[in-house]
């Protein structure tokens, strides 16, 4: 699996071990930057990310910024990403599972590197479900989607 990993300058310090992980597991590993502490803003690198997913140059991808939320909003913005903000492994297993969730999002200032990388391993290593109840909900989350482009947000 292709995983694109971005991250802004408060999420650098996360990013190695992003990459290091998705390696380790025997994914290939897409690095959309940055590749430096110098403010950056996250949407840039959410859109970098999103782009990759909507293009299909990566199934999955691992966004990093200070918290992130910002980069969970901006991620969540785009057309056919579903990103989850998770810093425990439940979440980020069950967030695919069920919900489909294509891009994990973290909080470097949030999270140690060790829990980090215990969310990343559970968000890389599950897969959807597929059942019924999960694909009705996703089509109603689709149709919330469309309803919104309709509306010109």
């Amino acid at each position: 699996m292709r995983v694109a990993i971005a991250c802004d300058h408060a999420g650098f310090p996360l990013k190695a071990l992003a990459i290091e992980t998705v390696c380790r597991l025997g994914h290939e590993p897409l690095d959309l930057g940055t590749d430096s502490t110098e403010p950056v803003d996250y949407p840039d690198f959410a859109a970098k990310v999103g782009r990759a997913i909507q293009r299909r140059e990566a199934e999955r991808g691992i966004l990093i910024c200070g918290s992130g939320v910002g980069a969970a909003v901006a991620a969540n913005k785009m057309l056919g990403v579903r990103a989850g903000l998770c810093h425990d492994t439940y979440s980020a297993h069950q967030g695919v599972e069920h919900d489909d969730v294509n891009v994990l999002t973290l909080g470097a200032r949030v999270i140690g590197p060790e829990l980090a990388r215990e969310v990343m391993e559970a968000f890389l290593r599950a897969r959807f479900t597929a059942e019924e109840r999960h694909k009705r909900r996703l089509a109603k989350v689709a149709a919330l989607e469309a309803e919104g482009r309709q509306e010109g947000r």
